[in-house]
């Protein structure tokens, strides 16, 4: 586990998406403890993944109407049925 400085704004899925792009291999395990950022990475990667979590800022993903629903275990199908589309 190599130790990085914690991105202001955080999006887990996206910045392992951008060290992925960037080459990084990574196992999707990843931990935030007391302000900093835990990625199992290989040493030979850690100066390009800093370089990725130093310019990293996550994006929140607005939720989707289907994301709404299934969060409460329907679907659009079960919403039209229920108001009678």
């Amino acid at each position: 586990m190599i130790q990085f400085n914690l991105p202001n704004k955080l999006n887990g899925a996206q910045l392992l998406d951008e060290l992925k792009a960037a080459g990084v291999a990574i196992t999707e395990y990843a931990t935030v403890e007391n302000g900093s950022l835990f990625l199992d990475i290989e040493a030979k990667d850690e100066a390009k993944a800093k370089g990725v979590v130093d310019s990293h800022i996550g994006i929140d993903k607005e939720p989707t109407l289907d994301d709404k629903l299934s969060s409460v275990g329907l679907s659009v199908a079960d919403l039209k049925t229920a108001l009678g589309l």
